[in-house]
């Protein structure tokens, strides 16, 4: 009898589709369509909204919630004071928001939902996403060095003592740099969070291969190490989780010492 082979796409899991019904609505000739990306998006925000208000109690003997929120905030709080200075303590409720909601967004995807017929949207694997969180970012920076520094900001893309000659070639150079930030930003979190979920569902086709392949002695025992080696990437993903939101909190804020400091 011929197996049956497993039939999975492993770009299925990144399709935006419309939800509610809501593939027709439209404003001002434009499709506004709530998403499962755009669902996603609504329930990190609410779980960081939930995670916040849990830690905002300010017991005198702080209970493991409140020590959670307070960790996370110091954490952020001491980054920036030591990537800008005192003057990044301004910036902790954006760049604590934006590393939380990042995290949140990466484990959220990770759930698995799969097991009771749902399915988890990682919507940082998307770059539309993750690149509109890098723009606001870099329009902060703008704001800053131009509100700041006024037409002295251009100063960023001349280092000090660059011989004279040298300063047109240098100033297009770092310009070009200073302009690719929130796209090189934006592509390095989309890029490592579609990648390990490309690679689990993949892992996930062998082990139905497997499965499906039992009357075959090798078919086992590819499920048994696929399965195996899909507990470690997921170990391994939520670890990623963490690192991207801060990799890209870090750089957030290291751009916004420029902007703060004309480093």
């Amino acid at each position: 009898m011929a197996v049956e082979q497993a039939k999975v796409d492993p770009m299925h899991q990144f399709m935006i589709e419309p939800m509610f019904g809501s593939q027709h609505w439209e404003l001002a000739g434009y499709n506004i369509a709530f998403t499962n990306s755009a669902l996603w998006m609504a329930i990190a925000a609410v779980a960081l909204w939930i995670f916040v208000w849990g830690g905002m109690k300010r017991e005198l003997v702080p209970g493991r919630w409140q020590m959670a929120v307070e960790s996370f905030t110091g954490f952020i709080d001491d980054m920036l004071e030591a990537n800008i200075g005192k003057a990044g303590r301004k910036y902790v409720p954006y760049i604590f928001s934006l590393f939380m909601f990042i995290l949140f967004a990466n484990i959220l995807g990770l759930l698995p939902l799969g097991v009771v017929g749902l399915h988890a949207f990682t919507f940082t694997s998307h770059f539309t996403a993750t690149g509109t969180l890098a723009i606001m970012s870099f329009l902060i920076v703008l704001v800053v060095g131009f509100w700041k520094h006024k037409l002295h900001f251009f100063s960023l893309f001349v280092p000090h003592g660059t011989p004279l000659v040298m300063i047109p070639l240098i100033f297009v150079i770092e310009l070009v740099s200073f302009m690719v930030r929130p796209f090189s930003l934006g592509l390095r979190l989309f890029v490592a969070m579609m990648a390990g979920h490309v690679l689990l569902e993949v892992l996930s086709s062998f082990v139905i291969d497997g499965l499906n392949a039992m009357s075959s002695g090798i078919g086992p025992v590819v499920a048994l190490l696929s399965f195996v080696l899909m507990v470690a990437i997921c170990a391994l993903e939520i670890l990623v989780a963490g690192i991207q939101a801060y990799v890209f909190a870090l750089l957030a804020s290291l751009y916004i010492n420029d902007a703060e400091n004309l480093h």
